[in-house]
């Protein structure tokens, strides 16, 4: 498949015909208003807040922490790119988690009494470098994306997961070698790890941060309890049990935090795993049966999308008085062409199985039905940065059409910090800072290396890992 680069669709009519041939629609402004007049610049209230403009910098997974959680040098300085940008919503910021067994990688954020302060200061330095470029931080909201990876734990050595799961999935445990004799989780520890979601929130509160994000996505554990429907006992099979663990989470939340507001990243659909093909394409792992049970907003194809139980979700968010919700979706572990588009997959993964503007354009989609069918809720979008020179022209009509409430930036946040400012002050786009969904900060983290863009950041290109990469890909 030949994919066009978006740097080569110099002009609306060139990106009106490429969609075309892809037989997609894509919302797009053919020009850009300046800060006083754009819908990105739009104040915009809720949680008692008034935000400053519809601009939201996405939670990534950060690795590059010290060894017992706390943040490094590298990570400060990623908090206080995320302060200059411009962005008046700091969506998560960071994958934290809860207590150390919990974490992705052996480098990971941990918030506990020891690494408390350390926290506390990505917060302050975020605001003070905001502050001094943009005069103010009372417009500004910050959270913190509080985490369990689940099956993807890998909390203390590098190449050595230690996995936890609530259920056996017939195609994840062989796609990544769990055994069949591992314990799932029981329903006490499970009510062990709400006590501990409960205590970071008390500790993210005492830090100052404005929200949680109670993690909801990409294949971790509270994604993985909205897919356990074989699951027997209080936290799987029907979809009450199915959102239990997220339901006490709250009720201890609003009991221990009273007055700290609560947000969600949510994978509103997911599709069947992928796996490389004869040529290297992504195509669908097959499964047994008629149906495709475990992706939660499938229609049971592998890779078709029904909304009625995310809409069943978005519900148990309004009962419980959360309005902040960031869409996403599937997990960048096995579908990463869903989550993540690209143009060029991270070393090991499978080619791209569709343009990535097909996948840009279906999380638009989605967001846009789910804010049209709830919209008491207030929306984050994702999937943005492949847009590139395009992003702001998208992301301008997408705000002005009411498709959502924000738009969500993290891979360009890496390279471009400044792209928001840029684009709100009229500024042309500094071309040689865009993402070009290169991939290498997700290459890098898999090889052991600290993340961050190693195209254009000078801070990783004079690192050793930037030669070390170079040669990984070019081996490859």
């Amino acid at each position: 498949m030949r994919i066009q680069r978006i740097a080569r669709l110099r002009t609306s009519a060139e990106l009106r015909d490429y969609l075309d041939s892809l037989h997609i629609s894509l919302p797009f402004d053919e020009g850009f208003q300046t800060e006083a007049n754009s819908s990105l610049a739009q104040p915009y209230s809720v949680e008692g807040r008034v935000i400053g403009n519809r601009l939201a910098v996405l939670p990534m997974e950060g690795w590059d922490g010290n060894a017992d959680g706390s943040p490094s040098e590298l990570t400060i300085r990623r908090w206080q790119r995320f302060g200059r940008s411009g962005a008046k919503l700091v969506f998560g910021g960071e994958a934290v988690a809860v207590r150390p067994d919990c974490r992705a990688n052996p480098r990971g954020l941990i918030l506990n009494e020891g690494t408390l302060k350390g926290i506390a200061g990505l917060r302050t330095s975020l605001l003070n470098v905001h502050e001094e470029h943009f005069g103010k931080t009372s417009d500004l909201v910050v959270g913190l994306q509080l985490t369990h990876a689940g099956r993807f734990t890998c909390p203390f050595e590098w190449k050595k997961p230690e996995p936890k799961i609530l259920y056996h999935h017939p195609l994840l445990d062989r796609k990544f070698g769990i055994d069949s004799t591992l314990p799932v989780m029981s329903d006490d520890e499970i009510e062990q790890l709400i006590d501990d979601f409960v205590h970071a929130s008390v500790l993210s509160q005492r830090a100052g941060f404005d929200f949680v994000d109670i993690k909801h996505c990409h294949g971790y554990l509270g994604h993985e309890f909205l897919s356990a429907v074989d699951r027997p006992g209080r936290y799987g099979g029907s979809f009450e049990n199915r959102t239990r663990f997220l339901r006490e989470i709250v009720a201890g939340i609003r009991a221990e935090a009273p007055g700290l507001a609560v947000g969600m990243r949510l994978s509103a659909f997911d599709f069947v795993p992928f796996q490389a093909g004869k040529n290297g394409e992504g195509e669908p792992m097959p499964f047994d049966g008629d149906s495709y049970s475990y992706g939660f907003g499938g229609d049971g194809s592998g890779t078709g999308i029904d909304l009625s139980e995310p809409l069943k979700f978005l519900d148990t968010l309004i009962d419980l008085d959360i309005r902040l919700v960031c869409i996403t979706a599937s997990s960048a572990y096995y579908t990463y062409h869903v989550i993540r588009p690209c143009s060029i997959p991270a070393k090991g993964s499978y080619q791209p199985p569709e343009d990535p503007l097909v996948g840009v354009a279906r999380l638009i989609e989605v967001t846009s039905e789910l804010k049209r069918l709830r919209p008491q809720l207030t929306y984050v979008g994702s999937g943005y940065s492949y847009l590139q020179e395009w992003l702001p022209n998208v992301a301008q009509q997408v705000i002005r059409s009411g498709k959502a409430d924000f738009i969500g930036i993290g891979r360009m946040v890496l390279c471009y910090p400044e792209m928001i400012a840029d684009v709100l002050a009229g500024k042309p786009l500094q071309r040689k800072k865009i993402c070009r969904t290169c991939s290498n900060c997700t290459t890098a983290p898999r090889y052991g290396f600290v993340s961050g863009c190693y195209l254009t950041d000078s801070c990783y290109r004079t690192r050793p890992e930037y030669e070390e990469l170079k040669r990984i890909k070019q081996a490859s």
